[in-house]
């Protein structure tokens, strides 16, 4: 997919903003049609939710089941009523909530030596157990290479070292990455 304009940048994220306050105000799913065109297309995405600068939620899907626009719909819900690790998130934070989309491309294998921190998200898997991590994971928490995939073999369930396994599979993926900042502007990717 190729790298979305800033109106369909803002659009997404007027969209997700929109499903976010109708499931935590209302209860309800937005019920909006896709405009056709990219948003329409199939595509990966996660939505990630920010309040006062700490982790408020992250959900996404890897594989492109759907339209962009509605993996951006179920996702924004998701990650703020759904995340396990978190309360769902209630009416008087909405007005500071901030909201970050990824569009992935469809990940490839890779092996460990050409993993590159902040162009690469990665996907950890062996037998029943998968990881993944997106790309400014690793920037953020200012990772290695080997530490950033020691970080997708934890959130799989393995053992830190388990990427050295020849059991083990390692797909990367590349982000389009753009967030909402002071509530509508968007800043430029990380990688596309």
């Amino acid at each position: 997919m190729s790298p979305l304009s800033e109106d369909e940048r803002r659009a997404l994220l007027s969209l997700a903003r929109r499903a976010i306050v109708e499931a935590v105000l209302h209860g309800r799913v937005l019920e909006e049609t896709s405009p056709g065109g990219v948003l329409g297309r199939q595509a990966g995405a996660f939505v990630t939710l920010h309040h006062r600068g700490s982790l408020r939620g992250c959900i996404g899907r890897v594989e492109a089941e759907e339209s962009l626009f509605d993996t951006v719909v179920h996702c924004a819900v998701s990650a703020a009523l759904q995340d396990p690790r978190f309360a769902p998130v209630q009416c008087d934070e909405l007005d500071v909530l901030e909201i970050e989309i990824s569009i992935l491309a469809p990940p490839t294998a890779i092996l460990p030596a050409q993993v590159e921190v902040g162009r690469h998200g990665l996907v950890v898997s062996r037998g029943a157990f998968r990881g993944l991590l997106l790309p400014q994971v690793a920037v953020e928490h200012g990772l290695t290479a080997e530490r950033f995939l020691e970080e997708a073999c934890r959130k799989a369930g393995l053992l830190p070292g388990a990427w050295r396994d020849a059991e083990t599979e390692i797909y990367a993926f590349t982000c389009e990455v753009f967030a909402e900042k002071e509530r509508g502007a968007s800043c430029p990717p990380l990688s596309t």
